[in-house]
């Protein structure tokens, strides 16, 4: 067995040379072109992404971003194909991940769709669609408060009115408590498997270069492990409030991805705001209370934790209307559901986790797996009524 050997003030550089040589050699590589005797040569490539559409009384506004290898010049633009005149800020061309705002002086017609083809310097087409064109909303105080009420009728409201079962949950037995949590398992299964997709979709529409589909496989990773992590740092796993507050941040972080889609969605004109709508969100988020007042049913808590959980659960859907209107970008939301995701798979562990013990391991009973295929069914149901209406 060798001595260990005492670090000296100079063993550091034996860190920083590996990534010394290979950078000089990435640059030497670059700057030579040692592909060229083989005839290689790879062609430029241009893409642009439109992130944002603004309509106003001034004609369509878009955020755009380049996504090529190549530094991209819009020369020309068709609306429902005609050429027309446009404004670019900053003007000039766009190197890869640069964005600029396009001003189209165009009369659309409210209700209508429109079509729109940017064409480059060199001849590449990109089409972007508005499906149903409406004023795009502003920042003003009562358009704020206005999507704050919006969030508060889909986040807040229903969850708190789930923590309303918690002195009916207290009543149950062993075999009740068990179907409440196995309940509660399908809900949250429901749920990741909602966010992730919703967050695949997003990704999508991001910028190729952003690469966010991966980007919301990893930070789904991520904060599961970060979650899980922080919960366990103690040596135990949550129970009681602990495991209700971790239900509640990883439902608030579904909340806030659904936030994000329905302001986008009702920023773009893409959905009608109805009666049947909000009854629909209010039930699909029902539920959600009831799986975050299950853990509490055998230990003391005071009114003050239900306030906090309703607003740590339902709070983030206020958030998440302001920003999927006023400030989308596919990327970030697509980041955000990845994290959420990552959040409520560390909550089905822990909530798994509860179960087995409060059974002694035997949890998988007739109760529990028709608790999580109520759960299930429920969650599906309640969705499907949302997007009906």
């Amino acid at each position: 067995m060798m001595p260990e050997r005492s670090p000296t003030h100079h063993t550091w550089l034996w860190a920083v040379l590996p990534f010394a040589i290979l950078l000089g050699l990435l640059g030497l590589f670059l700057t030579t072109d040692p592909l060229k005797p083989l005839g290689v040569t790879a062609p430029p490539l241009e893409a642009l992404t439109v992130e944002r559409t603004v309509l106003d009384e001034t004609g369509i506004r878009l955020k755009v971003r380049a996504d090529g290898s190549e530094p991209l010049t819009i020369a020309q633009i068709q609306v429902d194909g005609a050429y027309w005149e446009f404004t670019q800020d900053p003007p000039g061309p766009l190197g890869r991940l640069q964005t600029a705002w396009i001003t189209l002086p165009y009369p659309w017609v409210e209700g209508e769709a429109h079509f729109i083809t940017f064409v480059t310097r060199t001849g590449m087409t990109f089409e972007h669609e508005i499906p149903v064109a409406v004023e795009s909303p502003r920042w003003t105080p009562a358009r704020v408060l206005a999507y704050a009420l919006l969030g508060l009728y889909v986040g807040v409201v229903p969850v708190s009115l789930g923590l309303l079962f918690y002195p009916y949950l207290r009543t149950l037995r062993a075999h009740g408590l068990r179907f409440i949590l196995a309940l509660t398992m399908g809900l949250l299964a429901f749920l990741l498997v909602d966010t992730l997709e919703e967050g695949l979709e997003l990704a999508e529409g991001a910028a190729a270069a952003f690469q966010a589909t991966p980007l919301v496989w990893l930070a789904a990773l991520l904060s599961f492990l970060a979650l899980f992590a922080f919960g366990r740092r103690g040596g135990r796993a949550p129970e009681g409030l602990g495991l209700a507050t971790y239900l509640a941040f990883g439902i608030g972080l579904h909340n806030l991805g659904e936030g994000l889609a329905i302001g986008a969605a009702f920023a773009a004109g893409e959905a009608a705001l109805g009666a049947f709508l909000v009854v629909g969100f209010t039930l699909h988020n029902l539920t959600e209370g009831i799986g975050i007042a299950a853990p509490l049913t055998r230990h003391p808590v005071r009114l003050v934790h239900f306030v906090g959980l309703a607003a740590l659960a339902g709070l983030p859907a206020v958030l998440g209307t302001w920003a999927g209107a006023f400030a989308f970008a596919p990327h970030w939301a697509a980041l955000l559901l990845g994290i959420g995701a990552g959040a409520i798979l560390q909550v089905i562990v822990e909530v798994g986790a509860y179960l087995a013990r409060t059974t002694q391991g035997r949890w998988l009973s007739p109760a529990s797996l028709a608790g999580f295929a109520l759960g299930l069914a429920v969650m599906y149901t309640t969705a499907f009524l949302v997007n009906v209406g």
